[in-house]
């Protein structure tokens, strides 16, 4: 997050990926991530990061992060 909001794109998508590495479980890190990544014209990433989220929050039964997922999803296209 410190580095989203300094401005550091590439720092902070190195970072999302190691701490999804590491903690595929942290559902929120999959919104955040996919938002970067659609502010950073790279959508076929963030909808791959946003499926994965999905999937993910599903699973914990987590259906509030899974409907702001989808929604940033369908507004990809």
């Amino acid at each position: 997050m410190e580095c989203m909001s300094t401005g550091d794109a590439p720092a902070a998508i190195l970072n999302f990926d190691v701490l999804l590495a590491q903690h595929a479980g942290y559902i929120p890190a999959y919104l955040m991530y996919g938002q970067l990544l659609v502010r950073e014209s790279r959508p076929e990433e963030a909808k791959r990061i946003l499926s994965t989220g999905i999937a993910e929050a599903g699973k914990k039964g987590d259906q509030h992060a899974v409907s702001e997922m989808e929604a940033l999803l369908a507004d990809i296209g």
